[in-house]
């Protein structure tokens, strides 16, 4: 994988979003990787406090994974059919340490697959121990519409498209800003054979 840029492309309201960063080489590793993430921690379908399952599936990779039911959003140590999480892969730990900017690595890498007409509402991520770490995301696979807002519910939001490759860092001002993902371009790449969009989001979460 080459070395990505160490300047974003863009600020989208203080995300730092690097166009393109992992090429079409590096892509195609990262996805082989997970597919023994999947085998080991298959993907499910939380459902939220509010009884609704959501339209993604998930999974995690590392020390801890991300889980939501009934009782409410939480980080656990065992995937829900019993078994512990699978570790990060390499591939991605490399793009956390080229572009997250601090020196400890990430403990989950939270896993969403998005087929047709799956998104996700606008959210903050707020269920870590300490926001002063960044979250990195990682875009593969079909073209996203990726909207941000503020730091409280409402207001004025911006949009950008994410295309297979491309990483987006939210850190410092923008670490709890809202954001979402309103819809996809389902069979806009040809990465999965299926279509589809894969997003991973590298935390400290503990």
């Amino acid at each position: 994988m080459p070395e990505l840029p160490k300047r974003p492309d863009m600020l989208i309201r203080g995300f730092s979003v690097f166009k393109g960063a992992i090429d079409p080489a590096g892509q195609a590793r990262i996805v082989e990787c997970l597919r023994d993430v999947v085998a080991a921690a298959p993907l499910f379908s939380p459902q939220t406090p509010y009884g609704k399952p959501m339209s993604v599936r998930m999974t995690s990779a590392g020390r801890v994974g991300w889980h939501a039911d009934r009782t409410g959003y939480r980080y656990t140590t065992h995937h829900p059919n019993g078994t512990a999480w699978p570790p990060i892969p390499k591939p991605v730990l490399d793009v956390w340490r080229m572009v997250s900017g601090v020196d400890r690595d990430p403990d989950c890498c939270l896993v969403n697959y998005y087929g047709e007409g799956a998104r996700m509402g606008l959210h903050q991520d707020k269920d870590e121990a300490d926001f002063r770490w960044p979250v990195v995301s990682i875009s593969l696979g079909d073209d996203a519409l990726f909207r941000v807002g503020n730091v409280t519910r409402g207001g004025t939001t911006e949009s950008l498209w994410l295309g297979s490759g491309d990483v987006v860092v939210m850190g410092g001002d923008a670490r709890l800003a809202y954001h979402g993902i309103d819809r996809t371009r389902f069979a806009s790449s040809q990465l999965l054979p299926k279509g589809g969009r894969i997003n991973l989001t590298l935390r400290v979460a503990v």
